[in-house]
C-alpha cells in the first residue's frame, strides 16, 4: 500500500520522512495536544482530550504563540521529551 502525505509548508522540495511506529495502545502513554491558536481549536481538543484520557492515556496540553508561525523550538523540544505522541489541531 502506498500512502501520500501532503506537506501544507512552501517547500518546493519535500524532504523524505520516515514514518513513527504507532503504539498498539495509548493506555499508560502521554499525548501531548497542542493547540496551534486558531478560533476554537481548543474545543476540538477539549472533546479530543476526553476520548483520550478514557482510553487510559495521560494528556498533556500546549498552546502556540500564533498560528503564523511555526512552533519555538523551546515549546517543540518540550513536547518531544515529554510526550509519547502529539496531536495538533486545526481548526477556524
Amino acid at each position: 500500500m502506498t500512502i501520500t502525505v501532503l506537506d501544507p509548508t512552501d517547500e518546493t522540495t519535500v524532504p523524505a520522512r520516515q514514518r513513527v511506529v504507532r503504539p498498539e495502545s495509548l493506555h499508560g502513554l502521554t499525548v501531548g495536544l497542542l493547540d496551534i491558536s486558531k478560533p476554537k481549536g481548543n474545543h476540538f481538543l477539549d472533546q479530543l482530550e476526553e476520548q483520550l484520557t478514557g482510553l487510559g492515556a495521560r494528556v498533556e496540553r500546549y498552546t502556540k504563540p500564533t498560528f503564523t508561525k511555526p512552533a519555538p523550538v523551546d515549546l517543540r523540544h518540550e513536547i518531544a521529551s515529554s510526550c509519547d505522541a502529539v496531536i495538533e489541531a486545526l481548526a477556524d
